[in-house]
């Protein structure tokens, strides 16, 4: 697909942003020392779904594990969410590599995604699965 060069600046503009907010806002936030429930500091409510099953919700302690990571506690963060890791290192890549490519255009988006399209569908089943460990992971702890 072919993009026009304004387009993709714009595109690239909004993950930083995005991406950006979420860094900055996970740097701000202080770990819950309970593993969840960072997300209160931000105004939001209590989870739901925690709150009527008794269980952690599939994205459980991920503000949290997102919040030891900018800070710097790696293994607080991996005892937190291991999958959350995941996801905070995925974050950091989109904001480097989009910044990058707003900086100095090179098409970096294009060749990344050229390079993952053949193994798409395993990617997501590894995505998948890897969150679905996560989750299981947070139930046992949080149950256990």
């Amino acid at each position: 697909m072919n993009l026009s060069p304004r387009l993709v600046r714009l595109i690239n503009l909004l993950v930083v942003a995005g991406t950006g907010t979420v860094l900055g806002l996970s740097g701000w936030l202080t770990p819950s020392t309970e593993g969840h429930s960072t997300h209160l500091q931000l105004g939001l409510k209590q989870c739901t779904f925690l709150t009527l099953t008794h269980y952690p919700c599939p994205m459980c302690g991920m503000t949290t594990t997102f919040a030891h990571m900018a800070h710097g506690h790696l293994l607080s963060a991996i005892v937190t969410q291991p999958f959350g890791v995941v996801l905070f290192s995925m974050t950091v890549f989109s904001f480097v590599v989009s910044l990058l490519d707003l900086i100095q255009p090179r098409e970096r988006w294009t060749r990344i995604l050229d390079r993952l399209a053949p193994w798409e569908t395993w990617l997501a089943a590894i995505f998948l699965i890897g969150m679905g460990l996560g989750w299981l992971y947070k139930i046992a702890v949080m149950r256990g």
